[in-house]
């Protein structure tokens, strides 16, 4: 993905952080954000949807040296209350589109095999959301 950024043309600018779940933890791919100057916000394990009062009003972590891996220093960002309030941009983004397209409009799994027909499949399944979305913004 950090190559497909970099092809993207210039006028749409650049990204400066990066939201993705606990799939997508690993050394490696915060190491690649880290060297291509984007912020990455990875979580690193499921997080439960409400804190405890404890969580929510605990002290701020004490700061990782400057000797920290890139690893520990998102950890560290996680962590710190403006952290989680922009991993938290997640849910209000791409996650809802998903848990319609799930719940709503009861697409849970492919019917059809191979990738070109998955991707045909799933083709048809956007294009009904977004004129779903579409027809529903109408009236607004």
């Amino acid at each position: 993905m950090l190559e497909k950024l970099k092809s993207l043309p210039r006028d749409l600018g650049g990204a400066r952080r990066i939201l993705a779940d606990s799939g997508y933890a690993s050394e490696k791919n915060v190491e690649g954000c880290a060297q291509a100057d984007i912020e990455a916000l990875i979580a690193l394990k499921r997080e439960r949807h409400h804190q405890t009062w404890r969580q929510r009003f605990a002290a701020a972590p004490t700061p990782p040296p400057d000797s920290a891996t890139a690893m520990q220093k998102m950890r560290y960002r996680l962590k710190r209350p403006a952290g989680r309030k922009l991993y938290a941009l997640r849910k209000e983004t791409p996650e809802p589109v998903f848990g319609i397209i799930k719940s709503v409009m009861d697409f849970r799994q492919f019917k059809l095999r191979g990738l070109p027909k998955a991707r045909g499949e799933w083709s048809l399944m956007t294009m009904s959301w977004n004129l779903k979305r579409m027809f529903a913004l109408q009236g607004a």
